[in-house]
């Protein structure tokens, strides 16, 4: 990945809003614009394992859609943290973000899995993306508590995502019927 010199915006979708294990100069609510959050990235290092990897959200290209989530400024020497936080598929890509309060969008960088990966899973029906999230479990906590972490932040950020939401809501139910 290419060298990063100077303080930079990086957009957090999934655990960098609620998971933020590295250090910050600002924080903001932000959303991109053209993208969607799906659960159809494999996680076999952190909410699965190699035989039975979880489900961790990726980003789709929607034109017309915003995706809510939190802005961080970092350093440069953060990105070393954050490349290996993300090493099971994704790739950093360069966007324009719009940080809440603010007039214009600013560049930054997020980290998206593409098709392309080794771990990419791919969209599937909201009952067995259901199923999947339920049963799944790795070295950082079951599926399920990823979801609902990021369910309740994305709600805390006044955000109703039309893939998190529904897809919490029918995990739930399932995990009440065991």
């Amino acid at each position: 990945m290419s060298a990063i010199s100077q303080p930079t915006w990086v957009f957090g979708y999934g655990s960098l809003i609620f998971k933020v294990d590295f250090p910050w100069m600002d924080r903001r609510a932000a959303s991109i614009s053209g993208w969607s959050r799906r659960f159809w990235q494999g996680s076999h290092d952190h909410r699965g394992t190699p035989e039975a990897p979880g489900r961790v959200v990726t980003l789709i290209e929607t034109p017309g859609i915003d995706c809510r989530g939190v802005a961080y400024l970092v350093a440069p020497e953060v990105f070393a943290h954050l490349d290996y936080r993300e090493k099971n598929g994704y790739a950093r890509h360069r966007v324009a973000i719009s940080l809440q309060d603010a007039e214009s969008p600013v560049e930054g960088l997020l980290y998206v899995a593409t098709a392309g990966n080794p771990a990419y899973l791919g969209p599937a029906p909201l009952d067995d993306l259901a199923s999947h999230i339920a049963a799944a479990s790795g070295p950082s906590g079951s599926n399920q508590s990823y979801l609902s972490e990021l369910a309740l932040a994305l709600h805390e950020l006044g955000s109703y995502d039309d893939h998190v939401h529904p897809l919490a809501h029918r995990v739930d139910t399932l995990l009440r019927q065991e």
